[in-house]
């Protein structure tokens, strides 16, 4: 599969839309974070926030072969692939159980999610409704700009929202996809956010007091790697060595940073930061079984300079332009 990835993926990343930035070479998220940030600075303040339900479950097949055999010929690679998208899944219950279901067969439907092939299979149909939009005229007319990764995207529009929400819905049920009703909804700001790719876009405030239209780390970005903190410094991981531990969160902590590292950062990096450091010295504290919370015995200079425990620093600030 993965071989035929390899020779796929440079003939359809030809007709892939520039709006479309998931499993891409020379793209990734943070692209797309920047493409929407740009379109939000332009004044494109009416914002389509959607979300499918499964998309990656409810491709049709025979609408995605169609899309596939537009540049391919060859019966036996066809052949294959369709296989591929046939294929049963086998699973294993918490009792240790194996169960295969055949769903994806039964209901023509669904990619192999986790296969190699997955992506470029997605963005492949994906790219029917991004190209549809462009030729059906919906961009020009609502001045609306798509930008997606995977199974997200938004459309961001200068006006008439209301009407580019209800073309989409048309498009997806002509692409046989279904549209989350509750987690679709339009946007209308500085008013109003909305969160795409685990950046809150909406108006914020400097520490100076003025006021701007840009993008911030989400909150339940920030509270989810502190929960994963929590978690790896929890009592069931006190038999780890000192070295072990720290360069789990070493990884775990700068891997997160280097993703959110747009917009203003530095109150989200001290937070997390000082949330490791807390958890690293009760962890510490269980380990050598020493009371109290550990300050005096594990000093910020011990966790960072000893044992090497990250911190988390501002290494290069890209701070929104104000948008009055």
């Amino acid at each position: 599969m993965t071989a035929a990835m390899l020779i796929l993926e440079p003939i359809f990343e030809v007709d892939l839309q520039p709006e479309q930035y998931a499993d891409r070479p020379q793209r990734s998220a943070l692209d797309a974070v920047n493409h929407v940030y740009a379109l939000v600075k332009s004044r494109h303040w009416e914002v389509i926030d959607a979300d499918l339900s499964g998309y990656f479950d409810s491709i049709p097949h025979a609408e995605l072969m169609k899309s596939v055999a537009r540049r391919i010929s060859d019966r036996n690679l066809l052949g294959l692939i369709k296989m591929w998208l046939q294929a049963p899944v086998e699973e294993t219950d918490v009792r240790g159980r194996k169960q295969r279901t055949t769903r994806n067969k039964d209901t023509g439907r669904g990619s192999p999610q986790g296969a190699p092939i997955s992506p470029l299979l997605a963005n492949i149909y994906m790219r029917r409704f991004v190209l549809g939009w462009k030729t059906l005229g919906y961009e020009q007319r609502f001045q609306a700009k798509i930008v997606n990764y995977a199974d997200d995207f938004v459309i961001c529009c200068r006006a008439g929202a209301e009407e580019a929400l209800v073309a989409m819905r048309e498009m997806m049920r002509t692409l046989k996809l279904t549209v989350n009703e509750e987690k679709t909804h339009l946007c209308r700001l500085p008013e109003q956010s909305f969160d795409f790719l685990g950046y809150t876009f909406g108006r914020h405030y400097s520490k100076e007091g003025y006021r701007y239209i840009g993008q911030r780390l989400s909150k339940k970005k920030v509270q989810s790697i502190c929960r994963r903190i929590s978690e790896r410094t929890s009592v069931r991981w006190g038999w780890l060595e000192e070295d072990e531990q720290i360069g789990c969160l070493h990884r775990m902590m700068q891997g997160w940073a280097n993703y959110f590292s747009l917009g203003p950062v530095r109150d989200c990096y001290r937070t997390v930061t000082n949330h490791a450091r807390t958890r690293v010295r009760r962890w510490l504290c269980r380990k050598y079984k020493r009371q109290g919370q550990g300050y005096a015995r594990f000093p910020d200079e011990y966790l960072h300079n000893e044992l090497g425990l990250v911190q988390l620093r501002l290494r290069r600030q890209r701070l929104p332009c104000a948008i009055p």
